[in-house]
């Protein structure tokens, strides 16, 4: 019980902050006003942050540094790490005729640096802070690892129901939540593999990075999002994988003399 209310707070927060976050902007400026995605951005960010840790401290009585602020490098490798998985899946796509090119004016390409800062404060960090960060640390707790890497991947992937995506059909919306539960997978296992938040949050940006590289336009999206789930499940299992073998050896006797 504790644990499906732990997991429906952070549901009810995660629409809380998007909702009271990135209101003002949304309400005091103009659709045509460039600061407009910015500042709702900004807005949900600290929000976030304003309600996790009230949450923290009135309702789980868990400590602020276990979020695992420690190695704030790591968002780099996360980037990495989250960015091959949707090229991997794009090439793929194209190459089976999944997708076709597109033509893109290449100024567009001028505003990515902004899209970029936009997707980070108003999509990675303030809903890794909560999944990979605030719900991971709390189900750790009473849970086995195993446990929260599956809780935390599912609960986020569901959510996504509720997200606006290419999906037309029911099997592309179907299949749009199981692609979400592998980004969940990978997320976490960044979380499990670094340690701390900063990985999680660098391969949910790097997975929205790499999604917005290439001019690509979905001819059969099921495929694409078929592709996305098993490039970022293998993902994830490698981060896994890489963090198995480096705790095996950390355990390992020294050799002897």
């Amino acid at each position: 019980m504790r644990t499906l209310w732990a997991v429906l707070l952070v549901i009810v927060v995660m629409f809380a902050q998007i909702f009271i976050g990135s209101s003002p902007a949304l309400l005091l400026l103009d659709q045509a006003n460039p600061l407009r995605e910015p500042l709702g951005a900004i807005g949900v960010t600290l929000t976030a942050l304003l309600l996790v840790h009230l949450v923290r401290r009135f309702l789980d009585r868990r400590p602020w540094s276990a979020l695992g602020w420690r190695n704030p490098s790591h968002v780099l490798l996360g980037v990495l790490a989250g960015a091959v998985p949707p090229l991997a899946a794009s090439g793929l796509s194209l190459a089976v005729g999944a997708s076709t090119w597109v033509s893109v004016d290449a100024s567009a390409y001028v505003w990515l640096p902004l899209a970029a800062v936009v997707i980070l404060l108003g999509q990675a960090f303030p809903e890794e802070l909560l999944w990979r960060g605030h719900l991971v640390d709390t189900l750790s707790v009473r849970l086995s690892p195993r446990a929260v890497v599956i809780i935390s991947s599912a609960g986020f992937g569901v959510l996504h129901i509720f997200s606006q995506s290419p999906a037309s059909t029911l099997m592309e919306k179907l299949l749009y939540v199981v692609m979400a539960v592998a980004l969940g997978f990978a997320c976490t296992a960044a979380r499990v593999r670094g340690g701390g938040l900063w990985m999680a949050v660098g391969v949910h940006w790097g997975f929205h990075l790499g999604l917005r590289v290439l001019p690509l336009q979905p001819v059969h999206y099921g495929v694409t999002l078929v592709l996305l789930t098993i490039t970022l499940t293998l993902a994830g299992v490698l981060l896994l994988r890489g963090q198995s073998e480096r705790t095996a050896s950390s355990q390992s006797p020294a050799p002897t003399r």
